[in-house]
């Protein structure tokens, strides 16, 4: 810690230094731990279930093992390799499948305080999913309260059938195919931009406006936020939950 400090700091935890108006992470992201999923699909391929995010970038930093990131775009498909020390991210709209081919680890850094494990993403299932929100909702939910071995189940189904869309998508010819996806999903989650707004607001957005209140304030030779420095750190608040690509560890304050 810096001088006149004396506090511990659990290893590994986030800390944060937060200024005026605003407490989170740096820059408003949130962190979570991945173990990617094992599972063989029908491809033979391991690993989890293919998405989009409609206004969230997220960032891939792997920690362990080894595999990739298939994505797909309008500019097409492509594999980027995952090892130890690959730093990988990708922007709104990247259909986005992770490969386990050794035990993969990745810290995962995501915009707008979690917003992508928090309803900012869209399943590549099939059409006839995506137009009806109850269908939807029924193939991707995993109750909370169900055992485990049933929320495995379910987790395994979903990313199964989001892969029969997802090959849909690789093997279309011409855009039309992809531009139908991407409307299809900004319709089905339309009803929550509200929230995520509301979310934006007190995070990014935030973030934003706190950084411009210090350089002002700085330009005035004003230092008193200075004062107001602190240290925070945190535990992950769920261990192992089931994740679209992988076994999650979450922090509840990010």
């Amino acid at each position: 810690m810096g001088a006149g400090g004396d506090r511990q700091v659990p290893e590994g935890a986030p800390v944060v230094s937060p200024a005026p108006g605003f407490t989170g992470l740096p820059g408003a992201v949130a962190v979570s731990h991945l173990s990617v999923y094992d599972w063989p699909a029908a491809d033979g391929v391991c690993g989890g279930t293919p998405h989009l995010h409609l206004t969230c970038s997220e960032a891939y930093v792997v920690t362990g093992g080894r595999g990739a990131v298939q994505t797909l775009t309008t500019s097409g498909y492509e594999v980027t390799p995952l090892a130890p020390g690959t730093v990988a991210w990708f922007t709104p709209g990247t259909i986005h499948r992770l490969v386990n081919e050794d035990d993969l680890r990745i810290t995962v850094l995501m915009q707008n305080n979690g917003l992508p494990e928090a309803g900012d993403a869209v399943l590549t299932l099939p059409p006839k999913y995506l137009t009806d929100p109850e269908a939807y909702a029924a193939a991707t939910v995993i109750p909370a309260d169900a055992p485990e071995d049933e929320r495995e189940r379910i987790a395994r189904a979903r990313r199964d059938l989001a892969l029969e869309g997802y090959r849909a998508l690789r093997d279309a010819d011409g855009p039309e195919a992809l531009a139908a996806f991407h409307r299809a999903a900004a319709a089905l989650v339309r009803p929550r931009l509200a929230d995520w707004r509301e979310r934006w607001e007190r995070g990014a957005q935030a973030a934003a406006a706190a950084t411009g209140d210090q350089l002002d304030r700085l330009e005035k030779g004003d230092v008193s936020h200075l004062a107001d420095a602190a240290v925070r750190a945190e535990q992950p608040s769920a261990y192992g939950k089931f994740g679209m690509c992988g076994r999650l560890d979450v922090y509840q304050g990010t």
